[in-house]
């Protein structure tokens, strides 16, 4: 992973943290379980961003998971 991807992905997680700790404290009346729905959050968007760089070696691109 380069230094500029690796850098996006740290803001983008902190910028998501503070979001969900505001929200956490203005809304939800805890700051802590804001900051678990922005890490809950943050944890879904890694996942669907490293899930669809897929593709690589190996990779059979008319298999949809149905077969065993």
């Amino acid at each position: 992973m380069s230094n500029v991807k690796r850098m996006w992905l740290l803001l983008r997680t902190v910028a998501i943290l503070v979001v969900g700790g505001i929200i956490g404290a203005a809304y939800l009346g805890s700051v802590w379980l804001g900051l678990l729905l922005g890490f809950l959050v943050s944890l879904g968007l890694f996942l669907a961003f490293e899930a669809r760089k897929g593709g690589g070696p190996g990779h059979d691109e008319y298999d949809d998971g149905a077969r065993l």
